[in-house]
């Protein structure tokens, strides 16, 4: 996929630097949710850092760039709940195999007292041309969902989840054309999306057996499109369960 201009492609921005490199931006942010007085859903302040910075790492990483920067905009103060977000959002970096060599960055709120937690997180990565994997589903692939949507305080509940180290293996295997990380808009949007970019029409499984419409809150679960005889491969690749949403017909 070659890029010559600041493009928006689905929730990614990309951006052009030279002949050959590009800039991947994704971004995610959280309100309302949190350890303060006025939050709708109680939660500590580093799990809520983890998760917000884990939907952009992720939404990075699947089309092919490596994030360089992450970049924290922090709606409360720094002691304590911004340190405890930085630390969830360090902690995430570091369990996606990124001990080093990413620069956290940012602003908390000092001006006033807030009552209520909101914070966004911006990831930046890079990739050449050949890298990017945009738009390569092909017309007979399936579209698998790995993991279940789960929102609110399901995310909570203690079992797996998709995360960025498993993007990282996925990419690593040949029979994986794209990945695509599902969002608030839920499963069947972001398989529509996948189809569509792919210059394709997603026709659905008679029984998917997943909430198509349910929000996946931070990317709980990831579309993956395969050929049909791949699906065992991937099956091997994750403890998540596997649902097969629909194929891929040529428009």
């Amino acid at each position: 996929m070659s890029i010559n201009r600041i493009t928006s492609f689905r929730d990614l921005t990309l951006v052009p630097l030279g002949s050959n490199e590009i800039l991947v931006i994704a971004c995610d942010s959280l309100g309302g949710i949190g350890p303060k007085a006025k939050d709708n859903v109680k939660t500590p302040a580093d799990v809520v850092g983890k998760y917000t910075a884990r939907v952009p790492l992720m939404e990075v990483l699947a089309c092919g760039a490596s994030p360089f920067v992450v970049v924290n905009t922090l709606s409360v103060e720094m002691e304590p709940t911004g340190a405890g977000f930085i630390k969830g959002i360090q902690e995430e970096i570091r369990m996606a195999g990124f001990p080093s060599g990413i620069a956290v960055t940012g602003s908390t709120e000092e001006n006033t007292t807030t009552c209520q937690s909101g914070l966004g997180v911006t990831v930046i990565g890079k990739a050449t041309n050949s890298e990017l994997r945009l738009g390569q589903s092909r017309a007979g692939d399936l579209v698998v969902c790995l993991g279940r949507p789960k929102n609110g305080t399901e995310v909570l509940d203690g079992t797996a989840k998709a995360d960025p180290a498993l993007v990282k293996k996925l990419l690593a295997v040949p029979c994986v054309r794209e990945i695509l990380p599902v969002g608030s808009r839920g499963v069947l949007y972001e398989a529509e999306l996948l189809a569509q970019c792919s210059g394709n029409r997603l026709v659905l499984s008679p029984s998917p057996e997943i909430d198509l419409k349910k929000s996946a809150g931070p990317s709980t679960c990831i579309l993956v499109s395969v050929e049909e005889s791949d699906c065992t491969a991937l099956r091997e690749l994750t403890e998540l369960p596997l649902f097969i949403v629909g194929s891929l017909v040529k428009i």
